[in-house]
């Protein structure tokens, strides 16, 4: 789950992570943030999930009962759907954990390949994605990362494409958009290797086209299940922005976009992903001691060559069973 508290330690690994333009590597600390308007976000974001365990536990009941409830916990523990996005999940938080970055392009690519219509497969990521946001984000300001000012920039343009992507998403056939999405994916699979090869430059200005990136953002982030880390973080990153703040920031405001999203595909989208969001929570529960282990082992270009390669074959086979359907 992407529970980040960022540690900016002068060591080898976060020195080739600030190389690649990619996020710091984790560590456990807590000290208040500091804005009034950020207090207010960070508590309206605490009501906002406390909000959705409430809806969601309600509604599991209601209309269900006690009986059902327990009948439809039982066939989902024995459902194959569910298990696969365990699976998933724990892969993705995995790459998550360990890059900072790729949880949505990650899950999305391998729900697809298993047969999960492009709606459903981004409605259930994100669905599963407004807890961990939640939580990371207000961590985010709880430690002081997080930049008023281009939290606010960010925000409403992010939140207008994610709503504008769910939206082309859920009115269009699966089938007609699955080539498309793969496409998407398969590019951003070979824009994180292309990571590997670049500088990192040191920023001389303040962000510029902050909204007209956001509203890009969120509307990719929607349509392609995942996409707002790796296009506006490591645009803004890798031109040379403070790592700390940006990381911090967008993160933040990845929660609001994220539930803007995660209410639309729900009113949107007909069909009931829950197993599958289940799934992609539970299997991220435990993902966290690998991705420490893995980025421990593993050396920040070879995870990014790693991932990217993964995710393009995963388009790639995505696309040539799209061109024989």
């Amino acid at each position: 789950m992407k529970f980040r508290d960022l540690d900016l330690s002068d060591n080898p690994v976060n020195a080739e992570h600030r190389e690649l333009g990619i996020p710091p590597i984790e560590e456990s600390t807590l000290h208040p943030g500091a804005h009034p308007i950020l207090r207010i976000a960070m508590w309206l974001a605490i009501f906002m999930l406390l909000g959705a365990v409430i809806y969601l536990v309600t509604r599991l009941f209601s209309e269900n009962g006690v009986l059902g409830a327990e009948q439809l916990v039982l066939e989902t523990l024995q459902s194959k759907i569910f298990w696969t996005a365990v699976a998933v999940g724990l892969l993705a938080q995995v790459i998550d954990g360990a890059l900072g970055m790729a949880y949505g392009i990650t899950s999305t690519s391998f729900l697809l390949a298993t047969g999960v219509s492009p709606a459903v497969a981004s409605a259930s990521v994100h669905i599963a994605e407004v807890f961990t946001t939640g939580v990371s984000g207000v961590s985010h300001v709880k430690l002081g990362n997080v930049n008023k000012s281009l939290f606010l920039r960010l925000l409403l343009p992010g939140i207008a494409g994610a709503v504008l992507g769910a939206f082309l998403l859920s009115s269009i056939d699966g089938k007609i958009l699955k080539p498309y999405i793969s496409v998407y994916l398969l590019l951003m699979g070979i824009y994180i290797i292309s990571k590997v090869f670049r500088k990192l430059k040191k920023a001389t200005h303040a962000p510029k086209h902050v909204a007209k990136l956001a509203l890009f953002g969120g509307f990719v982030d929607s349509v392609g299940g995942g996409g707002w880390g790796p296009v506006v973080t490591t645009t803004l990153v890798g031109s040379g922005h403070d790592p700390r703040a940006t990381i911090g920031t967008v993160n933040f405001a990845e929660f609001f976009l994220t539930f803007s999203s995660a209410i639309a595909f729900a009113v949107l989208v007909g069909e009931g992903p829950w197993p599958i969001v289940a799934g992609l929570v539970l299997g991220g529960l435990f993902a966290a001691p690998f991705a420490a282990y893995l980025c421990k082992r593993l050396h920040a270009r070879t995870l990014l060559i790693m991932v990217g390669t993964l995710i393009s074959l995963v388009s790639i086979y995505n696309l040539y069973k799209s061109f024989l359907a």
